[in-house]
């Protein structure tokens, strides 16, 4: 008997464990479509960010007790039976917060999809935020970056210094200087110490953005945080004062910060290579020479760079001989030239008028294994267009396209002005049709191109139609455009077209210079109003306006020709007066 009432329990208890599991599985697809509904609602509006975790923790605290008041009602039937041990709530509760847990970690996995983070589990291993970090800062995804090191921080995880120079760069790198600053004055407050290299990343920022007062200023914030300049220090700020032509201020400073250090005598190859380099932008060779032989004397070995340096400072300076004796110097020492010396070369070979040694280097380039870039072909095509090759520098250009290389801007209107300067005015709009099929739209320069040879034509009502096109374009003429639609007026005796210009140039807030001046008193003197071009030569000269000899000779030559010796004479001392 005992044992028949044993049983029959042992079955009333399994029905109502089942009873108890079928209730539990109902709650459940209710729990799973109200989260996967706000879920949705989630990410349908931004501004609800924080209610769903809200939601789901309200859920798990009052889930329990709504469940056992089901299951109470159902397991009594009415009768007064025994409630079932308390160990099954405890089983049902720990499933259902597991199961809502991993609904909630994967609506967080999914906002981190959707930002491009694969994970956001902040009790992960330290390294992997800190690689995801860097990631996102790699790939410009600043934002993204700078709120997963926020959370960190309110997790209590502080990345490391390393992290945080990363930070650093991407911002400086995508011009937020403001945003870097910041990030280095929070860890100063909340850790870590920024290093040398934290502080080197925002002044290349600042230099980069040509503010060296801010770099000047962020030394001396490293010596009050006793943290000391490096020979990268160095380096970006006497690149940034020679870029200014500061060479006397870069030189000091490179004692300064140099000092009482086994290397302060010396200055590295690199710190070498960009003084020189200042040197010979300042023209002086031969204080870059005199660096060039310390180098020498140091027994450091010279690279491709300095070598660089050199053959494009001589090509400045005029001292081609010098450029093609470390051209060579280079081969002996086995150092093979790279692009940047087949420029230098490209570029020397154009001032000596050299088209065809030129020509033959650029194709020499592609067989050494080095491939012509964009700055090759530019030097090419504006060297072959200014020695009057416009055919041959066509030939350039349809070799770039071939081979998929977009040519910039500089290089269609190199082709343009060449055509238009050699009367071939078809061509330079045929060239500039070009252009804009491929994607390049016109600048002011390109109008100017092709306004100077429709003016050269004497077609002056066409023209002035394509400023009035470049202007419902968006391109709005400057002091050149009007200065050669001037000299066109001028040079057909429309002088008072001329006057009319200069007016509208005043209107437009566009300041009249010396040519334009120039090209008015040509025009009076071509008219014969020489009292008009007197009282404009007057003016010229006490406007304070840095006037050259052309005006001086217009004037001279003009009352030469009347007879009248004394005028001439008398503007001639004028002439030699001021250039005392």
């Amino acid at each position: 008997m005992s044992i028949s009432l044993a049983a029959g329990s042992l079955v009333d208890t399994s029905l109502l464990f089942l009873r108890l599991l079928n209730a539990s599985i109902q709650i459940f697809d209710s729990i799973k479509f109200t989260v996967s509904h706000k879920t949705q609602l989630h990410f349908i509006d931004k501004r609800q960010n924080e209610a769903i975790p809200c939601y789901i923790d309200d859920l798990i605290a009052n889930v329990g007790s709504q469940y056992r008041r089901k299951a109470n009602k159902e397991g009594s039937g009415g009768d007064k039976e025994e409630e079932p041990p308390e160990a099954v709530f405890n089983v049902l509760d720990d499933m259902l917060k597991g199961s809502l847990d991993r609904l909630k970690a994967m609506r967080e996995n999914k906002l981190w999809a959707h930002l491009g983070v694969t994970t956001c589990n902040f009790g992960a291993d330290y390294s992997q935020h800190l690689a995801i970090i860097k990631a996102l800062c790699l790939e410009s995804k600043l934002g993204v970056a700078l709120w997963l090191r926020n959370k960190m921080l309110q997790n209590f995880l502080v990345p490391d210094v390393l992290t945080h120079n990363y930070l650093v760069n991407g911002f400086c790198k995508s011009g937020d200087l403001e945003t870097a600053k910041w990030i280095i004055i929070d860890m100063l407050c909340r850790g870590p110490s920024p290093n040398c290299a934290t502080y080197n990343t925002l002044m290349v920022g600042y230099c980069a953005s040509n503010d060296l007062d801010k770099a000047l200023d962020l030394l001396s914030t490293m010596s009050t945080c006793a943290i000391r300049p490096n020979r990268v220090t160095c380096n970006i700020l006497v690149h940034a004062l020679c870029n200014k032509g500061l060479l006397g201020e870069a030189t000091k400073l490179l004692g300064e910060i140099l000092e009482d250090k086994p290397e302060s005598k010396t200055a590295n190859l690199i710190t070498s290579t960009i003084l020189m380099n200042g040197y010979f932008k300042n023209g002086d060779i031969s204080s870059a020479l005199a660096i060039w032989e310390e180098i020498s004397k140091g027994h450091r070995t010279r690279d491709v760079v300095a070598y660089n340096v050199m053959i494009h400072g001589a090509g400045l300076s005029l001292h081609h001989s010098l450029a093609y004796r470390f051209v060579c110097e280079m081969y002996k020492k086995g150092l093979m030239p790279d692009v940047f010396t087949y420029n230098a070369l490209l570029s020397l070979l154009f001032k000596e008028k050299k088209t065809t040694e030129a020509c033959y280097i650029h194709g020499v380039m592609s067989k050494m294994g080095v491939p012509p870039n964009i700055i090759s072909y530019r030097v090419l095509i504006q060297g072959l267009c200014i020695n009057g090759d416009v055919d041959l520098a066509k030939e350039y250009l349809h070799i770039m396209l071939e081979d998929s290389v977009l040519p910039d801007i500089y290089i269609w209107n190199s082709l343009i002005d060449g055509y238009g300067r050699h009367g071939d005015v078809q061509q330079a709009f045929y060239i500039r049709d070009q252009m804009v099929a491929s994607g390049i739209f016109p600048n002011i320069f390109t109008y100017n191109a092709l306004i100077n040879a429709i003016a050269r034509e004497g077609k002056l009502v066409e023209a002035h139609n394509l400023k009035t096109e470049m202007i419902f374009h968006g391109v709005y003429p400057d002091v050149v455009t009007y200065n050669i639609l001037i000299g066109a007026a001028c040079r057909l005796r429309h002088v008072h077209i001329g006057l009319l210009l200069h007016d509208e140039m005043l209107k437009k807030g566009c300041h009249p210079d010396i040519i334009t001046y120039t090209q008015l008193l040509k025009g009076f003197c071509l008219i014969g109003k020489v009292i008009n071009a007197e009282i404009l030569f007057d003016q010229m000269i006490s406007s304070g306006l840095m006037i050259d000899h052309v005006p001086f000779q217009i004037i001279i030559k003009k009352h030469w020709r009347m007879g009248e010796l004394d005028k001439a004479f008398e503007n001639y001392q004028i002439w030699l007066r001021r250039d005392k």
